[in-house]
Order: C-alpha cells, then sequence, then structure tokens
C-alpha cells in the first residue's frame, strides 16, 4: 500500500500532480522496467537482482518484475536525518520539509571583486565553502568547484577534506568510485568521532547517477551498494536531458527518470534492507535551437513537482533542485530563474534543494548568486510559515483598544509583535532619498561588501588536531595509491 499525503506544508503549498496522474506514472515506471529492462553494468548488482526474481538477458540486461520494485518501497525508510559535523540534527528530511544548499564541480569560478572567470583553485573552494557556512539559510554544502591545482584522481577527496575544514554545516558528497567513497567515510568518521557515530548520526549524503537511458554503470552502482552497506544516506538520481537522453516530453522524462530511480532503490535494498535512499532526479530540456542543457525552465520545475509528490506517494525523502540558472552571469535572467525556482521548490515540499548559486547550466559558479539566494531562501522559508491564527495575532483586543480612526503606532500589541516581521539583510527598504545619501548602492553593491566582510571575519569552527591528523594521513595514503 502506497502512502500519499494529501497535504503538505505549514504554509502555502503547491501539487503538481493528481493521485491518478501519480499512479499512471507508477504504472509507466514498472512497465519500463519489466519491458524494456536495464542494462547493469555490475556483476554483483545483477545477481542481486537475479535472486530478488528480477530475468537477466545478455548477461547484463535485467527485467524487473514489479514485486521487486513494492518490496524495495516498504523497507526503505520514510525519514533521514542528516548532523553536521558537531554531532547536532540539522536536516529532516521527511514531509515536506525543505533544505536549501550548493551543488558540486562547476568549472569555472568567478571572481565576485574582478569578474575574473577562471578554473577553481583550491583555495577559491575553501573561501567559497566558508562563505556557506556563514550564510544562516544555506542548510548544508557541496563541493561547488573542480579544483584545478591537484591531481585528477584526487580532486574529490581534497575537495572533501575543503569542506570538512571550512564548514560544520551537513553534506551531499559525489566520488568518482567506491574506493573515494570509502576513503570520504573515514575523513568524516575521524571527524565525528568514529565509523559508528558517523552511522548512527550521519554527516554526509552521497550523489549517484545512472546513465540515460537505463544503464548503470559499474562505478554508480559500486558506491551505491557500499552506501547500502556503510548505511550512508544515498541518491540514485539521473540528470536528465529530455529530448536527448530521455523522452521529449515532461511525462515521459518523469516516467523513465522514476524507473531509474526506483531500480537503484531495488539494488540499493536487496544489498541491505532499510538503508537510507533519497528518491530524486533532474531535468535539464535540450534547447533544440543552441543544443544546450537549460535550467529552471518551466518543464525542470513541472518535474520536480513531479517527483515531490511522486516522493510522498512512495513514502520516501525526496532530492531535487533550486537557486540556478542557464543565464551566463549574475544578472537579471540569473535572478528571475533561480528566485522561481527556489520558490517554487520549497512550494513543493522538496526536502533537500541543491546547486544554489549554479549558472550557464551548472558549468560555473557565482558567489553573488549564492549570497543573494540566502536571502531569496529567508523570505521563502518565513511564507513557508504560513500565517498565525492564535487570539494572540488575531488581534481582536487591541482593534477594539484602537478603535476607528486610531493608530496602532502605540498599541502594546504593535510592540509586542513588529519584531516578527521578515528583516532583510541586503534590500533595501529606504525612500530614494536616504538612499541616496547612503551611497546609493545597488543590490550588486551591497552584495560584494558582504561577500567581502565574511571572507574577513568569519572563521568555522576547526576540526581538533587528532581529526586533521587522520585526514592528512588518509589523503597521504590515497597519493601513494594513486601515483
Amino acid at each position: 500500500m502506497m502512502r500519499y499525503a494529501s497535504k503538505h506544508g505549514a504554509g502555502i503549498a503547491f501539487r503538481t500532480l493528481e493521485l491518478t496522474q501519480i499512479e499512471e506514472i507508477h504504472s509507466a515506471a514498472l512497465r519500463i522496467l519489466s519491458e524494456a529492462g536495464v542494462t547493469v553494468h555490475h556483476e554483483e548488482a545483477v545477481e542481486l537482482l537475479k535472486s530478488g526474481g528480477a530475468h537477466v538477458e545478455a548477461g547484463n540486461r535485467v527485467y524487473l518484475p514489479p514485486a521487486l520494485v513494492e518490496q524495495a518501497l516498504r523497507t526503505a525508510p520514510s525519514k533521514i536525518t542528516l548532523y553536521n559535523r558537531l554531532g547536532e540534527p540539522a536536516l529532516r528530511l521527511e514531509k515536506s520539509n525543505v533544505y536549501f544548499g550548493t551543488g558540486s564541480d562547476t568549472l569555472i569560478y568567478i571572481d565576485p571583486f574582478t569578474g575574473e572567470r577562471r578554473p577553481w583553485r583550491s583555495e577559491d573552494a575553501a573561501a567559497a565553502i566558508r562563505i556557506v557556512d556563514a550564510l544562516p539559510h544555506l542548510d548544508f554544502v557541496m563541493s561547488m568547484g573542480l579544483l584545478s591545482d591537484v591531481g585528477k584522481r584526487m580532486i574529490n577527496r581534497l575537495q572533501y577534506a575543503l569542506m570538512l575544514r571550512n564548514s560544520i554545516k551537513p553534506q551531499v558528497v559525489i566520488a568518482e568510485d567506491a574506493s573515494t567513497v570509502a576513503d570520504i567515510i573515514e575523513m568524516a568518521a575521524a571527524a565525528v568521532g568514529g565509523k559508528e557515530k558517523l552511522q548512527h548520526r550521519p554527516l554526509f549524503a552521497l550523489y549517484c547517477e545512472p546513465t540515460s537511458p537505463l544503464q548503470l554503470p559499474f562505478e554508480s552502482v559500486d558506491k551505491l551498494l557500499l552506501a547500502a552497506q556503510c548505511r550512508v544516506p544515498v541518491n540514485f538520481a539521473c540528470g536528465a536531458v529530455a529530448g536527448a537522453s530521455t523522452p521529449v516530453t515532461v511525462a515521459g522524462t518523469v516516467a523513465q527518470a522514476n524507473a531509474e530511480a526506483l531500480c537503484g532503490l531495488v539494488i540499493h535494498q536487496l544489498k541491505n534492507p532499510g538503508a537510507p535512499f533519497l528518491y530524486g532526479y533532474g531535468d535539464s530540456p535540450l534547447d533544440m535551437r543552441t543544443m544546450q542543457a537549460l535550467y529552471a525552465v518551466p518543464e525542470a520545475l513541472l518535474l520536480q513537482g513531479a517527483l515531490c509528490d511522486l516522493a510522498r506517494y512512495y513514502g520516501l525523502p525526496s532530492w531535487g533542485y533550486a537557486g540556478c540558472s542557464s543565464a551566463k552571469l549574475f544578472d537579471e535572467q540569473a535572478v528571475m530563474e533561480a528566485t522561481i525556482f527556489t520558490l517554487l521548490g520549497a512550494l513543493q515540499g522538496c526536502n533537500i534543494m541543491h546547486d544554489v548559486f549554479y549558472i550557464e547550466s551548472g558549468r560555473t559558479g557565482s558567489l553573488e548568486l549564492l549570497v543573494l539566494m540566502d536571502e531569496v531562501i529567508s523570505r521563502v522559508k518565513f511564507l513557508l510559515r504560513g500565517i498565525n491564527c492564535s487570539p494572540e495575532h488575531l488581534a481582536v483586543e487591541a482593534v477594539r483598544r484602537v478603535g476607528p480612526g486610531g493608530s496602532f503606532l502605540g498599541d502594546e500589541h504593535t510592540a509586542r509583535h513588529f519584531r516578527d516581521s521578515w528583516q532583510p539583510e541586503l534590500s533595501d527598504f529606504n525612500s530614494y532619498s536616504a538612499w541616496e545619501e547612503a551611497g546609493s548602492k545597488t543590490m550588486g553593491d551591497r552584495i560584494k561588501e558582504k561577500i567581502g566582510r565574511l571572507l574577513e571575519e568569519h572563521r568555522p569552527l576547526p576540526l581538533d588536531s587528532a581529526a586533521e591528523k587522520k585526514i592528512d594521513k588518509i589523503i597521504e595514503r590515497a597519493q601513494e595509491k594513486m601515483a
């Protein structure tokens, strides 16, 4: 029996699919898995599927019966909690709780002060992660940039060390293979006090991907199996390119992406029933005019709404996107697309949304967009609280005191509650003359000032010396192995 929430969100909420549409998409995904099948490039996973009742042809073409999917949905947990480096619960991934964070592995860094575009260096990534640590409405951190100044086989490990050293916030990590994941687990365990603590209070979730259409690469499945074994929260989320790697229609992309995610879930639960799994996927539709994959277009937002509705139907935590754009610079297009994606993702009830600060469809990272989105997210979170209709907030007594033609400025009710209103840090609410007297600063000016101030003043809580030494040894050992 599937679980489906008829209502979600404490404040206003948005649903994309009706229950009948959800059932149609689920049925279509089951047909894809049983009739088209998937190619699984991993012997252990093929054997797990075969032992579970799947039909295998040509060695690794696997056809999954619906019962396998239904069993995996029964054993997967409906709630996941991620903790910060201090062992405090930080992200409760369930129902329609929403959290926001950055993305990983953009190729280009834009210096917010000079405008220079360049490949990411380690000091750029460290500074960017420190800014995320300082921003109060960014809930988790990812690696942000692909390091250009280290050996290629060491990038993911060194990115993770930078994340540990420059933020206490929970993390979402990427890794090239299972051995990298194993080293990341060791580094995380060193930071939090051991592997048992890490398993009990997970610090990070692992991001894995199938290769659309309907292929499961060895490395992705190997990481998925290790995550299941170690009970590391993980997703198996395709990055669809509608019209190329998935059908051009939104419903077709949802059906195929859903099938791929469910196939990952089946393998994951066969390996270790009850291990934590995040459900989700993304869509960057192919623009047939330019042959570019597009971020934040309406089709991508519809797909995210569909996956959130499906996640609640399945009783799984959801994984998605926010705060990103196809724009090439921090400009009006970037602000428009990133804001719409952030607001709608929150209203859709997407549990964990990454890629805040992406521009150029994920190739470039903008710290200016990151800082602006922190304020946008603060507005959105305030909105999600909804309206308090308690007697105190209905204020009938205050209205009676003030009476017809009076003013609430001097009333005690106003004194008690005026600080409850949403307050900006970057947005300017002054008169034109007051704004002019203060220097006529644009939003862009204020953002640059804030970036400079955070880089100058914010110092993340450091790791203890014993953890630092363990992390250094793990990195040294990996460097020797890679050499």
